[in-house]
């Protein structure tokens, strides 16, 4: 076991050696690190939970045990592991524990080494870490931290270019980067060599239905779960209901629709963003729209990019309202007016309407520049919201429409 946990070192030594980005979470990361909760990294896999983690814990001492080893596994002994930290760490502040989830009772040893005061930072699977496990064994007593695939001012940055001040001989430079992501998405690993990128998620794809569905669930109907998969996937920023989804796909229960759907949305793999309305009871009724966690899938999947455009800017903004720390259940919807006009994002803070965006990806033509606008104050009126922003590719401008005034920003500068 000494020995086991002396070569783990070297390698997160190896890691830390390396050199990453810093990503750019909403977090205040020393203030987070004095507090006693446990911090618990989640996201979809190789978002860079891990890498993340060992950033945050650099500057400080610390202890470390990666659960995806299997000699860490088969020779666990929790005395002698202990002990054998003691040894190899000595006088930590923190101890890092990463995939803990592969091993067998991890949530009740974890709850022990809570309330023995040790300060914990734990990265896993999203579909184990948030399980009845963690919600009974640990309520309370964590701070989640999410991981998304890097935004674009990340993607910007690991090229070498700040969002915020890009030189006019990088103007270009940044342009081609700026329209590879919105076609490609943000996964780490993908930005390392992109003519990799659809098959590398075609692979992540099927390794999370696989193995973080199929795999936990126990499903048997592994065939009808990949078929939902590819059809949120092809349907991307579109309304759906269970109903309508067990019509379309020949499926015999839609209650299997519906926990299919809350199994696909464990991993990080898909969101379902609620249409708002004051009535909760109006709210779970209505369709959702359906999300996915990367515009790279979309790729993967085969699909036509140049007929998704203004879907795939959609789901962007989506992604970066949900790093900004939106909640798709709480803080954030999307609205129907009366007269059948969409307004693509509402955002709420407690019960306040709080600004209106509407996504489109081009805006010259005349006729799709009024049918944005028109929603966008159609549905203010219905709110009571005069906030009103229109995001597309690469228009800036401020429109006067029927007395209001609406913003329009490029994604990249919002």
């Amino acid at each position: 076991m000494l020995t086991t946990i002396k070569q783990q070192r070297q390698e997160c030594e190896q890691l830390l050696s390396m050199r990453y980005i810093n990503r750019q979470p909403r977090y205040d990361i020393p203030l987070m690190l004095q507090n006693s909760q446990i911090k618990l990294i989640t996201g979809p896999r190789r978002a860079g939970k891990s890498i993340f983690a060992l950033m945050m814990l650099r500057d400080y001492s610390f202890a470390y045990l990666n659960f995806d080893d299997h000699k860490l596994l088969s020779l666990w002994n929790e005395d002698l592991v202990m002990s054998a930290l003691d040894s190899v760490y000595p006088s930590y502040q923190y101890l890092l524990l990463d995939e803990v989830q592969n091993l067998e009772g991890w949530d009740l040893w974890v709850a022990k080494l809570y309330r023995r005061g040790i300060n914990l930072i734990i990265t896993g699977s999203n579909a184990k870490m948030l399980s009845s496990e963690m919600a009974t064994v640990l309520t309370g007593r964590y701070v989640e931290i999410e991981m998304l695939p890097f935004g674009l001012s990340e993607t910007l940055s690991y090229f070498g270019i700040t969002a915020q001040d890009i030189q006019s001989e990088q103007e270009s430079k940044a342009r081609i980067i700026y329209e590879e992501y919105l076609r490609l998405g943000g996964y780490p690993e993908t930005l390392q060599a992109r003519q990799m990128t659809k098959s590398y998620l075609q692979t992540l794809f099927t390794s999370i239905i696989t193995k973080d569905v199929a795999q936990r669930h126990k499903i048997r109907k592994v065939t009808e779960l990949f078929n939902l998969a590819n059809y949120l996937l092809a349907n991307f920023c579109n309304p759906f209901t269970t109903l309508s989804l067990s019509e379309d796909l020949g499926m015999s229960s839609e209650n299997t629709v519906k926990k299919f759907c809350g199994y696909l949305h464990e991993p990080y793999l898909f969101y379902y963003l609620p249409r708002y309305n004051n009535k909760l009871k109006a709210m779970l009724k209505a369709p959702r729209k359906v999300y996915v966690v990367d515009n790279g899938f979309v790729l993967s999947a085969g699909f036509n990019l140049s007929e998704n455009l203004g879907r795939l800017l959609e789901n962007e903004v989506f992604l970066e309202l949900r790093r900004r720390g939106y909640d798709e259940e709480k803080t954030l919807f999307y609205y129907r007016s009366r007269n059948d006009k969409e307004v693509d994002f509402v955002t709420r803070t407690g019960v306040h309407v709080e600004q209106l965006i509407q996504v489109s990806y081009d805006i010259s033509n005349e006729r799709t520049l009024k049918r944005e606008l028109s929603a966008l104050v159609e549905c203010s009126e219905e709110l009571h919201c005069d906030n009103l922003l229109l995001i597309t590719f690469d228009t800036e401008d401020t429109i006067e429409h029927k007395g209001k005034s609406i913003q329009v920003r490029a994604f990249n500068k919002w």
